[in-house]
């Protein structure tokens, strides 16, 4: 078994949202959510068919593009051809996905996916989110690249990290209705904004950077944006989303970790 530590969107060299790249390991599907469990980290195993397949320490997962960036990396690294694509499927509903490499980061072109509308008050995210009386800036909705994301917009900075989410609430909420967690994000300028992911049960998981939610927003906002996020975890974090030609890309750094 070969394990590559990687660390993705990361604003400054050495800092990022890691990820475990597997290759070569021989395990069925409960040793692999075993091996994400015991490494506390999100896991991607790599088939030498281009297969990938992603466990979160407490779930699989359809799709995660921060350890997507972390099988371009090194997928880009043997090739030696930074102006082609690879493309890659998804083990859960291979759905596919072409890297490329721009410079000194990498991108994942993927087609936005059909989505639940789940119908939800403000009053039931305020209360999923532990903020009664929460005043929203605009219509939650769901959007999706392949992970289904409730996208929560709040007027301020201090209100997104003033939260105090019912996490084990949002994941009952998301099962139910087939969606995966809620992304809260506020805007810092027209094309910026800073978010943080809640689809896992335990603060200490929650996500640097969520790159099927930057994806969803780019889906649902119509346009480019930039994503900031990793405040709340320590770790400063960048996510490009572009729309191209019906198309989102999403993409940032990725680099071995030290």
């Amino acid at each position: 078994m070969h394990v590559q530590t990687l660390i993705c969107f990361g604003t400054r060299p050495g800092d990022g949202n890691p990820a475990l790249v597997i290759e070569d390991d021989g395990m069925d599907l409960a040793a692999r959510q075993a091996f994400a469990a015991e490494r506390n980290t999100t896991c991607v195993f790599l088939s030498p068919d281009g297969e990938v397949d992603y466990f979160y320490p407490h779930m699989r997962s359809p799709l995660c593009l921060h350890a997507t960036l972390a099988v371009a990396a090194v997928l880009f690294g043997r090739s030696g051809d930074a102006a082609g694509t690879i493309a890659v499927r998804t083990a859960m509903k291979g759905q596919l996905l072409a890297l490329s490499r721009e410079g000194e980061d990498y991108f994942v072109k993927l087609a936005p996916q059909p989505a639940p509308q789940a119908d939800i008050s403000a009053e039931q995210v305020a209360a999923l989110l532990g903020a009664p009386g929460l005043a929203l800036a605009s219509k939650p909705r769901v959007a999706s690249v392949g992970s289904p994301k409730l996208l929560v917009e709040v007027r301020d900075a201090d209100t997104l990290y003033g939260l105090s989410p019912d996490l084990a609430g949002i994941t009952a909420w998301g099962r139910q209705h087939g969606v995966n967690g809620l992304y809260v994000y506020c805007r810092l300028d027209a094309g910026t904004v800073e978010g943080r992911n809640f689809n896992h049960l335990a603060p200490s998981l929650e996500d640097s950077a969520t790159g099927v939610a930057a994806g969803a927003l780019a889906v649902a906002l119509g346009r480019d944006v930039t994503v900031r996020q990793g405040r709340a975890t320590g770790r400063d974090c960048l996510i490009r989303a572009r729309v191209e030609d019906g198309a989102i890309l999403v993409g940032g750094s990725a680099e071995a970790a030290a």
